[in-house]
């Protein structure tokens, strides 16, 4: 079946127009209520998931004298967030590398202030809390997308393939990259349903939440474009309100951080202190071949991470193949473009291509596709237990950041 013909639905999942006298807050409720029962099996299978890695975590935890809720909650990037949800930005560019807090966008840990100020619990604790959370919004708009383009079995699969990535354990961490994703999927889900509206305001709070918020903005414009040359009035002007409003989040925090260091280039002169110039792809490839061709015992999550890179790329050439829609196509070629094309550190690159979820899709499709339950049954257990692993040496043995 078609991406195209079966993009028609208005709540994810559901294959009926709404019932007559279905609207109001009444009618919105029973169809949000529906939506999730269709999506609790992926749902559970996510929550399951997860509680393996966390499981397999806490116990090697246990077993070095490490505390899990610190690692958690307060470890590397997770720090630079709540030290900009205490005390605020820096006001100048400086000169020291990896120090100017400015590379950090605000909306998590606006988010993350705010709440804390109508809680009791610390704001490293609210960090969680809204990371783990802001996880299952994710798994949910992942879960709508593949549903929505290859029905249910591929909606699960899908979400439960992203909730066992190898670097997975980074989704229930005080990181950004959950929320980030809940925003980047359900704006895919809105620009699939003609929602332009919801989809413009969701990439611009993306844009205010992470980099790569850029990849979003140009795939809900692009796949905007069609739309303004419709033959609905309204529909146009809906649609040219979103692509008009999907990058101003990310312009707008690029612009405030140059007024406050003084020079239109500020953004970029900080992500040059922090080595994340541009280089085309010449630094990926020279790590590339130092990790898997020219060294002899490299560390073992520098080789899952350039595993990552390259199977990236070879399932967005499958994503491509199966022609999946625009916006996705769109996301997830930019996503790759700024990860692989960065001449920064290597190391948190798998991480940075999380959000990518849509290049999970041929695989989703490919087990939905299989005819043995064991053999699907096996993968994914494998594959849960290969992220569980991963994720607890990622943190406690790995000396670097995620």
């Amino acid at each position: 079946m078609s991406p195209t013909a079966t993009v028609r639905a208005a709540v994810p999942g559901s294959r009926r127009p709404p019932a007559a006298g279905g609207g109001g807050p009444a009618g919105a409720a029973d169809r949000l209520r529906r939506a999730l029962r269709r999506a609790a099996p992926a749902l559970l299978g996510y929550l399951a998931v997860r509680l393996c890695g966390l499981l397999v975590l806490a116990r090697w935890a246990h077993v070095k004298g490490h505390g899990v809720w610190p690692t958690l909650a307060t470890s590397w990037d997770s720090g630079w967030y709540l030290g900009i949800a205490d005390h605020g930005y820096v006001d100048a560019l400086g000169t020291r590398p990896n120090d100017n807090n400015l590379a950090f966008f605000p909306l998590y840990p606006v988010l993350v202030k705010a709440v804390a100020a109508l809680t009791p619990g610390s704001r490293a604790s609210v960090g969680l809390l809204l990371a783990v959370g802001f996880s299952f919004v994710a798994a949910w708009g992942v879960f709508a997308v593949g549903d929505r383009l290859y029905g249910l079995r591929v909606g699960v699969l899908l979400t439960v393939l992203w909730g066992v990535l190898p670097v997975a354990m980074v989704q229930w961490m005080g990181y950004t990259e959950s929320m980030f994703t809940a925003l980047a999927a359900w704006s895919l889900y809105a620009v699939l349903t003609g929602r332009w509206l919801w989809a413009g305001s969701l990439a611009a709070l993306a844009g205010l939440t992470r980099p790569t918020g850029i990849a979003l903005a140009a795939a809900v414009s692009l796949a905007a474009l069609p739309a303004c040359r419709g033959r609905r009035p309204g529909g146009r002007r809906a649609a040219l309100v979103g692509a008009l409003i999907a990058p101003t989040g990310w312009l707008a925090y690029v612009a405030w951080v140059g007024a406050r260091v003084g020079r239109v280039d500020g953004y970029f002169a900080v992500q040059k202190l922090w080595r994340n110039q541009w280089d085309g792809g010449a630094s990926t490839l020279r790590y590339l071949r130092q990790y898997l061709v020219y060294m002899t015992k490299p560390q073992l999550f520098l080789v899952v991470v350039s595993v990552v890179l390259i199977v990236s790329v070879g399932l967005y050439v499958l994503c491509v193949a199966e022609r999946q829609p625009l916006a996705l196509l769109v996301f997830t070629g930019v996503l790759l473009l700024v990860v692989l094309g960065s001449g920064g550190v290597y190391f948190p690159r798998a991480r940075f291509l999380m959000p990518g979820f849509p290049l999970l899709m041929p695989l989703a499709r490919s087990l939905a596709r299989a005819r043995r339950t064991a053999v699907v049954a096996g993968v994914l257990a494998m594959a849960t237990l290969s992220s569980a692993w991963l994720g607890a040496y990622m943190l406690l043995v790995w000396k670097g950041p995620p």
